[in-house]
């Protein structure tokens, strides 16, 4: 049994708090937000995380805590692997969080969601401190960068060289108070706004901002790090060959449009081709995020199992499917 810590309570949290606990593979041991944590080794109820209400703290069927990640650091001998489902507001909080765990000793496996280019870079600059510990960490293991990443990875495969890869994805959410650190994120993408911009902005101003947009939420040229995970790789000679865009809903749970990855390249005997994968539009951000990250969760455990330590992008593998 996988026994797993997710950190964050957020919508994506608290939706693989539930996810995990369908699966038999994995346990959910722990979990925390910026109030609490609560362990139990052998599972807590996802059920019961799931269905929290928004301003309720993890701490009230846990522990309350000013530090519940330093609590998760100290339960490392029983956790196997971290699930970092935190808002990466600034750029460098998940990768300052990784560092609290190998300054702690932590040995066993990380997975992220992240989906910025800048915070990426940062994160690979921990390969060495992660080796010693001897942990392996798989980084931008969501859908985009992840599941959509890995796709174009396999598609490529088709071709000599690759000339485009196109992910433009839909996503919708009918309350965006589920998914607030992730729909911040996503408003440093738009134009006239940075990280520290977003990261500034109050409940109300988030609230102002889609009400001036009916709800709605279209991003183009997005810095994301599908294009360091395919440059990587090898499958794009250079990051501008990605291109990432996207239209988000922020009150309706159906998808705007459909989620869809392009791959352009020339084959062998000179055609110009291209392939198209086209996620289901009943498949929900949650599904796709989480269950691509909880694979490979299995992947990285396999790693770490066979002595191979440090942090890769989620293009280098296909994630393990987790029972």
């Amino acid at each position: 049994m996988i026994r797993v810590a997710v950190l964050g309570a957020g919508g994506l949290g608290k939706a693989a708090s539930k996810i995990i606990s369908m699966k038999h593979e994995m346990v959910l041991s722990a979990i925390c937000d910026s109030r609490g944590f609560a362990f139990k080794e052998d599972g807590l109820d996802g059920d019961t995380i799931y269905n929290m209400e928004k301003d309720r703290s993890i701490g009230e069927i846990g522990k309350a805590s000013q530090d519940s990640i330093g609590e998760i650091i100290n339960l490392k001998d029983k956790i196997d692997g971290v699930f970092i489902a935190l808002p990466n507001l600034p750029n460098t909080f998940i990768p300052d969080t990784v560092k609290r765990f190998i300054e702690g000793r932590y040995r066993g496996v990380f997975v992220d969601v992240l989906k910025r280019t800048s915070a990426m870079e940062w994160m690979f600059e921990l390969n060495d401190g992660l080796k010693e510990v001897g942990s392996t960490y798989i980084t931008g293991c969501g859908a985009t960068p992840g599941l959509l990443s890995a796709a174009a990875s396999l598609a490529s495969q088709s071709y000599m060289e690759i000339e485009k890869v196109e992910i433009f994805w839909g996503v919708g959410i009918s309350n965006w108070d589920a998914y607030k650190a992730t729909i911040r994120e996503d408003i440093a993408h738009l134009p006239g706004f940075t990280v520290e911009k977003a990261r500034a902005l109050s409940d109300e101003e988030v609230e102002r901002l889609l009400d001036e947009r009916d709800g709605i939420l279209e991003f183009h040229n997005m810095e994301h790090a599908d294009d360091i995970l395919l440059e990587r790789v090898g499958v794009v000679a250079s990051r501008d060959k990605v291109e990432v865009g996207g239209v988000l809903d922020t009150r309706h749970a159906k998808k705007p449009v459909s989620t869809t990855v392009t791959v352009t390249g020339i084959t062998f005997d000179g055609k110009r081709s291209s392939h198209r994968f086209v996620l289901g539009d009943e498949t929900s951000m949650a599904a796709n995020v989480i269950g691509p990250a909880l694979g490979y969760m299995k992947k990285a455990l396999w790693l770490n199992r066979h002595g191979i330590y440090g942090i890769f992008g989620s293009a280098e593998f296909m994630p393990l499917f987790v029972r």
